[in-house]
Parts: C-alpha cells; structure tokens; sequence
C-alpha cells in the first residue's frame, strides 16, 4: 500500500472506539473478576478510555488535551494492586467485544491490537504496585503496525 493507514483509521476511528469501550465497560458490571475494579467507575470512563485508544493508536490527541495525556493515566492506576488475573480477563474481554462489534479481524491488525493491549495492560499492572510512582514527562505511546507494516490487502 503507498498511503498505509493508521490503526485507528484501519479500525474505524471513534465511533469504533466508542462503541468498543461501551460494550466492554457495559459487561464489566457482572464479571466477578472486573467488577470490583471498576465498581466506582465515572459515567464518562469508557469514552475516555476510547480517547485514550483513539491517540495511541494515531488518532486526535483528545485524551492528551482533555485530561492530562500519559502521566494522567498512570496516575489512575496508582495503588490499584491490579493483578494478572484481572489484567488478562480485561484483554480477554476487551478482544471478544472487538470481535462481537465487528473490528477489523485481518491478522495484520490483530498482531498490532493485541500487542498494544498486552504491553499497555502489563505497564497499567506495573504501575498500580505498592512504590510505584509517575513520571510526568512519561510521552504518550503511540502504537503502529508493528513489524508487518501495514494491513492485510489480498492479492487478486
């Protein structure tokens, strides 16, 4: 491909977005393993998540302007003693509501999707251990395609 999409344009942008975090966060309530994590969760939780999602993946800096960018993010987290059970769950469940609203499913997406989620929940575990602390000048990640280079476009 000559003009290689972002992911967050491969994957529908904010409406996607949105509409992925409202499913997740909308099952959250009766997963026993997610529930008490997010018990008191604000009503705007999951369209910032989405914002967050949205500039990762190389869409508008929303999160960064709106709420703080990075540093903000792990502050969230902070004193959470989130654990690899419930870091894996949030993958888990995340990815099944990915494929229940119809994100792209082509491997070449999935590969980037999924390493982002597994690098950005495992730093969220990191950061929400006893000690941990933000570093304010922490850059926002921004997530590409990875070592494929692009998505997948059948020959033909």
């Amino acid at each position: 491909m000559s003009d290689v999409p972002s992911l967050y344009e491969w994957l529908g942008g904010m409406p996607a977005l949105e509409k992925l975090t409202a499913t997740f966060y909308g099952r959250v309530p009766d997963d026993p393993v997610l529930a008490p994590i997010f018990a008191h969760m604000s009503p705007d939780h999951p369209r910032h998540v989405a914002q967050f999602l949205a500039e990762v993946f190389g869409g508008p800096a929303m999160y960064s302007g709106e709420n703080g960018g990075h540093a903000n993010m792990i502050r969230h987290h902070l004193g959470r003693s989130l654990s690899q059970a419930q870091r894996r769950r949030w993958v888990e469940l995340l990815l099944t509501c990915a494929d229940e609203i119809g994100l792209p499913d082509d491997p070449e997406f999935r590969s980037a999707f999924v390493g982002y989620l597994e690098w950005g929940t495992r730093l969220a575990v990191i950061n929400s251990q006893p000690g941990a602390t933000v570093v304010e000048e922490a850059p926002m990640p921004k997530w590409g395609w990875g070592e494929v280079g692009g998505p997948y476009v059948p020959k033909g």
